[in-house]
């Protein structure tokens, strides 16, 4: 990730549209997954449990995380942490290697939009698979696309964009058994083919981003919330992201 995006990461988590609409679909796709989450007051809920976040940054999603059962992260960039941030300690920038003593581990596994900046993910995505429990989530978000390729792809160091056949077959091949797939943010999809296309032509310079301002801000979420609720669960046939879910066969 380039350093000046890196170090506004946690502000446009919190603030930008995109990363606002992102959390809330994780968050109902998890409390899907694993029930109504801590202090719901329902039998058999998510309470319980070890969950990872790999390439977690700092902790940002952690929030959500901990509605479900505990949670750990590994994030390679140590540049991304906040020393004293609330999350550190749960934190590992050690690299991921095979572990005996991790196997099996974590009922949920998150890796969010992490995938397409490693040249070659598929040992990652074994060592993850492992240290999934019997029955245990994956969850993958990655770029949909690679016609969807902008300046932007640049700036944040992304190795390739995926297309959910792609993605698919990289998770089953640890022997994960592939629960649902779609495409997600299709109306962006667009937009973002069109910017693809201008860019062939005009060659702008990768600046990272920064939160719209406030009226285009709202309305984008709002978009963006709309389009969820139309198409739910649903499987577009495009979008700018893509989501794969996951499971260890018990």
């Amino acid at each position: 990730m380039d350093e000046g995006y890196g170090a506004r990461y946690a502000e446009l988590y919190r603030a930008h549209w995109w990363w606002r609409a992102r959390e809330e679909a994780l968050d109902r796709l998890l409390r899907r997954l694993l029930g109504a989450g801590r202090g719901s007051g329902v039998a058999g809920d998510g309470r319980d449990g070890e969950l990872l976040d790999f390439g977690c940054g700092d902790g940002l999603f952690f929030p959500v995380l901990e509605r479900y059962g505990t949670p750990h992260g590994i994030e390679p960039d140590a540049r991304l942490l906040d020393p004293a941030g609330p999350w550190r300690s749960r934190i590992s920038t050690d690299p991921l290697v095979p572990d005996p003593k991790e196997a099996g581990r974590y009922r949920l596994i998150v890796a969010l939009d992490v995938l397409e900046h490693i040249d070659d993910p598929r040992p990652v995505v074994s060592e993850l698979a492992r240290r999934l429990a019997p029955g245990g989530w994956f969850v993958a978000t990655v770029p949909a696309f690679q016609s969807l390729w902008t300046a932007h792809d640049d700036l944040n160091h992304h190795v390739r964009r995926y297309r959910l056949a792609e993605l698919e077959a990289l998770l089953s091949e640890p022997g994960l058994e592939i629960v649902e797939s779609r495409y997600f943010f299709s109306w962006l999809a667009i937009l973002k083919w069109i910017v693809a296309r201008v860019e062939r032509v005009v060659r702008p310079e990768p600046k990272p981003p920064a939160v719209p301002f406030g009226p285009f801000n709202a309305a984008a979420l709002a978009v963006s919330r709309i389009e969820q609720r139309l198409l739910g669960d649903s499987h577009p046939p495009f979008g700018s992201s893509a989501l794969v879910v996951a499971r260890r066969r018990t």
